[in-house]
């Protein structure tokens, strides 16, 4: 391998219509960290390469390489596969073409691509394997290794941050290996008297779950695709009795297709379905909880008429649990019609009616935040302003849903931080009438399309949830299992089974190798507990201080303002009329393996000194 000068000077390139900069920023901040300058193209050089054959736009384009004594030029595009080998190559041949290469006299010292792995592939045909691509599942450390970056030069963070994640690499490398999971069988959860039955319930299972100490329940999201929406219910029934026979899963989760969500009981004449399983009637419903038995059964909210949909969901389903996304789920991310105060509105209202149906409700929150490019602060606040909300308006129970991975450039040890800080203060709201559920899961964009180093990264992940509470063996209570093949193809009820399997047999060895002393007990690491204790303190000062600062902070119109005016950052939302201007105007980028707001000048901005500017625009 050859390694990187240390006077080269980076140039990445992305055009203006791809939003996608999480991978262009923290790959910037990595090599800046590692003594590399790096510069990320302006407006009009992302533009220009839209159309770089034109004489003007690659003039534009040589003017800033010269003019920034760039030596590395990469290339960035996460839409279509197709367009991406067409963008960069035609950018590759300009470069060519004006001798900008070393080898023809110029400056430039090589040229990369990124791109999804569908495109890598086209790009690899086109122009040879002398051309560096990066498919999207390398760690920080690869990424680093692949530039040629000697690793004296590695960020300090990043190579405390990888020992504990190599440690999980390997042990899951092992699992896989020796196919452990081949021996799992199912657990007892099914020996009280209700399983199964209509007056089953979550409570009921779990409860019975942690006497037998038989945890974690199981929960998956389940279901196929077909273009004939009978056939498709058809499929999803015998894939149901399938996964039931097998006593792995405890929660099915319906993957029901947006026109369910958002026109329910409608014509659907015309209309695209997309994806997911076509539900339009009371009796198709019915006739899935049936042939769920003895599994429990939840589903997507409502995207319009929340409120009758959860009825529905109730008297249909008998719905293990609610969920609920707040902010999201309406016109700011296309899933629906509703503003997002409307959409805030018709949630307080569903969530009244959950309460009085003694059913738990699940905020699906923080993620959503983070897909847009939120920090870990934001992130952790958005867990807990939804929980005080759910407690406030009497629900008793409530599912903590914490994604990791999210996103997959987040080291492990700042994972567990940050999980172990939600954790912490919203179970702060715990008394004798309102508890917490921990529900862990993986990323939606972690998973490799290599089959088998996704199975690793399944176990991998695994260990990483029982990290977070190490001494609790009732934590997790819940385990969302997001399939191996989620990069490549929906999973069938074998793949799910064998996700199952993988992920049982990864927390039952990890649990093995804690209490014989062979991997640290990660719940006294030092680093891990100062991080900790450090997001701690930053999260509950800036809730205190909304708390203080943001009136009716726990109503509809206060959470919305919350969204409005910039608390949470959304840099990467997709804000074509600029109503959110304030949300989307904040920088986040990866800083110490994790996602934090940043200056200009890329430092970190503290949470409650963005909220005091925040408030100083506004007059306060």
């Amino acid at each position: 391998m050859m390694y990187l000068r240390d006077n080269e000077v980076f140039g990445l390139v992305k055009t203006g219509v791809d939003v996608h900069t999480l991978g262009i920023t923290t790959i910037a901040n990595l090599l800046r960290d590692c003594g590399y300058k790096c510069y990320i193209s302006p407006i009009e050089i992302s533009v220009a390469v839209e159309n770089i054959q034109k004489v003007n736009n690659f003039s534009l384009l040589q003017k800033w390489i010269t003019d920034n004594h760039i030596t590395r030029i990469g290339f960035s595009y996460r839409l279509d596969p197709e367009e991406a080998k067409d963008y960069f190559c035609h950018l590759y041949y300009e470069i060519k073409m004006h001798n900008l290469l070393s080898q023809n006299g110029g400056t430039l010292r090589s040229v990369f691509f990124a791109g999804l792995p569908d495109a890598c592939k086209l790009v690899r045909r086109e122009l040879g394997s002398e051309i560096l691509v990066f498919p999207g599942d390398e760690t920080a450390e690869e990424s680093l290794r692949l530039l040629g970056v000697p690793e004296y030069k590695y960020p300090k963070d990043l190579v405390q941050n990888s020992s504990y994640d190599s440690m999980r690499w390997e042990f899951a490398r092992k699992i896989i290996e020796d196919e452990l999971y081949n021996d799992i069988s199912p657990v007892d959860h099914l020996g009280y008297k209700e399983a199964g039955e209509i007056s089953d319930s979550f409570e009921k299972r779990i409860e019975y779950c942690k006497r037998k100490r038989s945890l974690p329940l199981i929960r998956a999201h389940v279901g196929p695709y077909n273009a004939n929406r009978i056939e498709a219910i058809k499929e999803f029934l015998s894939w149901e009795k399938t996964l039931a026979n097998a006593h792995l899963l405890d929660v099915l989760s319906i993957g029901s297709s947006q026109l369910t969500q958002s026109n329910f009981g409608e014509d659907w004449e015309g209309l695209s379905n997309g994806g997911g399983i076509p539900i339009n009637s009371e009796q198709e419903y019915k006739m899935i909880k049936d042939a769920a038995r003895p599994m429990l059964v939840r589903t997507y909210a409502g995207t319009k008429n929340i409120v009758g949909m959860a009825e529905m969901h109730e008297r249909c389903l008998n719905i293990s649990w609610h969920a609920l996304s707040f902010w999201w789920f309406c016109e700011i991310d296309g899933r629906g019609e509703n503003s997002v105060l409307e959409n805030l509105r018709e949630h307080f209202s569903t969530i009244k009616y959950v309460a009085r149906t003694n059913k738990p409700l699940e905020p699906n929150v923080p993620h959503h935040f983070a897909f847009r490019g939120a920090d870990d602060i934001s992130y952790i606040i958005s867990g807990y302003l939804t929980a005080k909300t759910a407690k406030m308006l009497g629900v008793k129970n409530l599912i903590l849903q914490n994604m990791l991975n999210t996103p997959k450039c987040t080291m492990g040890i700042q994972d567990l931080a940050k999980g172990r800080v939600m954790l912490r203060l919203v179970r702060e709201l715990e008394d004798e009438n309102f508890s917490v559920h921990l529900q862990s899961r993986a990323g939606l964009d972690y998973f490799s399309p290599d089959l088998e180093k996704a199975k690793i990264q399944l176990a991998a992940v695994t260990a990483l949830m029982d990290d977070i509470e190490p001494d609790n063996e009732n934590s997790p209570e819940i385990i969302h299992v997001v399939s191996y093949s989620e990069a490549v193809r929906l999973a069938t009820p074998p793949v799910l089974n064998e996700s199952i399997k993988i992920t049982l047999a990864a927390l039952k060895e990890y649990r093995k190798l804690r209490v014989s002393g062979k991997i640290e007990n990660m719940q006294y690491n030092k680093e891990l507990l100062e991080k900790t204790d450090n997001m701690y303190c930053e999260a509950k000062e800036a809730i205190i201080f909304l708390e203080e600062h943001i009136s009716n902070l726990y109503t509809p119109e206060g959470l919305y303002r919350i969204f409005k005016d910039g608390f949470f950052p959304v840099p990467y939302l997709l804000d074509l009329n600029n109503k959110y201007c304030a949300a989307t105007q904040w920088k986040t980028a990866i800083k110490d393996g994790g996602i934090r707001v940043v200056n200009e000048e890329g430092k970190v901005i503290n949470t409650v000194e963005r909220y005091r500017k925040i408030l100083e625009i506004d007059g306060i």
